[in-house]
């Protein structure tokens, strides 16, 4: 069982070098399998509540929150770590350029030996999606695209890609991920037609605040939709934050193990369940989270 840490998104300590250089050591010395890291270009301060996670369509920020840009984070740890992985949760990628995600993506890839995890979503905020210049109708469909052309311009010395939003013809990207199979791509979001996503194109599914019931119905659907594409369903990862969902329960076991026994093969914790920013405060967390939990599963 791999475990995954989301550090904290916290004014005066994200962005603070030496703070982060020791907790990014510190993960990598409890032999924490990756850390994740989190995408909002921006935040409007009055924006329409689609947020689906919760009831009333507002998102869970604080007044001292902090999302800096997920790949330029994990590029700085990546240079003060040899082990751990680097995950975004997730890249809003149908807001980004393919080309570009791409390129960014390959060069930490290769720079860190390898050790990229992509989580990409549509995201849900209709003004974030106008300050970055891109329609926020078909985000979907984009998304997919966007997934398509970066395998191929990774995979190909001269690449092309025909579709909707993302078209280029023999175009050659000279930086090439780590592996010759590229980058794993999860795929982020907690619907049905995330989980059908993933079947279809991702290497991974990455559901966020889902029942332990509604998560094994979505494990079943990344399967069978990932067999109708003749793709091997054994091959796609599921990772799951508990917390997310009742962030009361991070140490019961009995809950836990019953996203596991649904097919999880990550679990997810958070800075936040640690309550503290403290580095040794989090390190005897998460070695009490190893020892109760994870060794149990």
């Amino acid at each position: 069982m791999q475990l995954g840490y989301i550090p904290p998104m916290t004014k005066g300590l994200t962005l603070d070098r030496s703070y982060v250089i020791r907790l990014v050591e510190m993960l990598e010395e409890q032999n924490v399998e990756s850390v994740w890291t989190v995408e909002h270009v921006v935040m409007a301060r009055n924006y329409d509540p689609l947020y689906p996670y919760s009831k009333d369509g507002m998102a869970p920020t604080a007044p001292d929150t902090l999302m800096p840009d997920p790949l330029e984070w994990l590029a700085f740890a990546a240079a003060r770590t040899d082990r751990i992985n680097l995950g975004t949760s997730v890249v809003v990628a149908s807001q980004h350029s393919a080309a570009i995600l791409a390129k960014r993506v390959a060069t930490l890839d290769a720079l860190s030996g390898g050790r990229l995890r992509l989580g990409v979503g549509i995201g849900w905020q209709r003004e974030e999606y106008r300050a970055c210049g891109v329609p926020y109708r078909d985000r979907g469909r984009r998304l997919d695209e966007t997934i398509e052309a970066m395998r191929i311009l990774w995979r190909d010395e001269w690449a092309t890609y025909r579709g909707k939003h993302v078209d280029f013809e023999n175009v050659h990207m000279d930086t090439k991920p780590f592996r010759a199979d590229g980058v794993p791509i999860l795929i982020g979001g907690s619907t049905e037609v995330a989980a059908q996503r993933a079947g279809r194109l991702g290497d991974g599914w990455y559901p966020y605040v889902i029942s332990p019931e509604d998560f094994g119905r979505g494990v079943e659907t990344v399967r069978a939709t990932a067999k109708a594409a003749g793709r091997d369903p054994g091959q796609i990862g599921i990772t799951i934050w508990p917390a997310s969902f009742d962030f009361t329960k991070t140490f019961d076991l009995d809950f836990v193990k019953s996203y596991v026994d649904r097919g999880a093969d990550r679990v997810v914790v958070s800075q936040g369940e640690s309550m503290t920013t403290d580095i040794q405060g989090q390190r005897d967390f998460i070695r009490r989270y190893q020892d109760q939990v994870v060794a149990k599963l």
